[in-house]
């Protein structure tokens, strides 16, 4: 595919549809998978502020195949809210053909738009079982699993997510992508231009990145590095990407997916961020009911605290208020929400 010639201002690019396999994406401002954290509800989010495709958080295919209860009814479950707006990709990881093609099947068949194949997840414990960016140490094997997946989910188009390497230097998910393509037939790449050794640090190779959109015979989709507006739109010009993934810098911020696209220019105030605050806590008893929402709901609130305005020492103790609360009338109190929090529309 060839690169962008630069002479279209990026946000209007940024707003055009492009073809991901048989899909059309309405955008090109899509949300990156997060593990632990994309659920649902996230993806919903993420959506409402202009995200043209959502990525679930990494499920394990071996769960999938073996039929593992929590991982069906949570880490698969797909609101019809969410297919507003564009494609519902889900996120699979695992090292073994033959449990990924059954996994791929049943994610198709629980309405998926887009499979998405994890092969860049740094952490030890996923790349010791030679999943995540343990596939790049194994390039044969990453073929076969992908091969698997795009047979395993019939017509559903197959992207994956690949780091750069392994170390510095290494390049092996570049010649990665290329074969992905060529002999396993997937749709598209999601590449992060960094080695798994560095896991979220130093500059991502946004070089590395333009030579694999120029060489590739399929859409590249740049993530890595995105934490704002001005530094995404540079990015994606400077690679000629066919679109950008938010990932850790969207976070407490949906709103950056709205100022990529050119919708929202000025930075959201107090009342803004406690309402968003509050449509997440509905959501999340929604998904898990008030008891584990509350313990849920703790890895939520230091990415939504800073925005609110307040000193250093008063949003520490915030904070901390929050991370105790024992029940979430008591949160909702603290952010002054009342019982409920405002509503906002979908």
């Amino acid at each position: 595919m060839k690169p962008f010639n630069g002479r279209m201002d990026p946000t209007e690019r940024l707003r055009e549809s492009w073809r991901l396999g048989s899909l059309e994406v309405p955008n090109r401002v899509l949300l990156a998978p997060l593990a632990g954290i994309g659920n649902w509800f996230v993806r919903l989010q993420a959506k409402r502020y202009g995200a043209g495709m959502a990525v679930s958080e990494m499920v394990s295919s071996h769960a999938v195949h073996h039929r593992n209860e929590k991982t069906w009814t949570e880490l698969l479950r797909i609101d019809e809210r969410e297919r507003d707006g564009g494609p519902v990709s889900i996120q699979l990881f695992g090292e073994d053909p033959a449990v990924m093609r059954s996994a791929a099947a049943v994610v198709a068949g629980r309405g998926a738009d887009v499979i998405d194949i994890n092969m860049g997840c740094p952490v030890p414990k996923v790349r010791r079982t030679g999943a995540g960016a343990g596939m790049l140490a194994d390039p044969d094997r990453a073929v076969a699993v992908a091969r698997a997946a795009v047979e395993g989910g019939g017509r559903v188009p197959v992207t994956v997510k690949l780091r750069s390497g392994l170390a510095a230097g290494d390049d092996s998910g570049f010649h990665l992508a290329k074969r992905l393509v060529a002999e396993a037939g997937v749709a598209g790449i999601a590449f992060h231009p960094r080695s798994a050794a560095v896991h979220h640090k130093g500059r991502p190779d946004y070089e590395l990145a333009a030579r694999l959109v120029a060489e590739l015979e399929a859409p590249v989709i740049l993530t890595g590095g995105l934490s704002d507006a001005e530094h995404a739109r540079a990015a994606f010009e400077q690679t000629g990407a066919a679109a950008v993934m938010l990932a850790r810098g969207a976070l407490g911020n949906p709103w950056l997916f709205a100022r990529l696209l050119g919708a929202e220019q000025s930075e959201p105030g107090p009342e803004d961020v406690r309402a968003e605050l509050g449509w997440t806590i509905e959501r999340a008893v929604e998904h898990l009911g008030a008891e584990r929402a509350t313990r849920y709901l703790r890895k939520f609130y230091p990415w939504y605290v800073p925005r609110l305005g307040l000193e250093p020492g008063e949003a520490r103790r915030l904070l901390e208020a929050l991370q105790g609360a024992a029940e979430l009338g008591g949160a909702r109190a603290l952010l002054g929400l009342g019982a409920r929090p405002r509503p906002i529309a979908l």
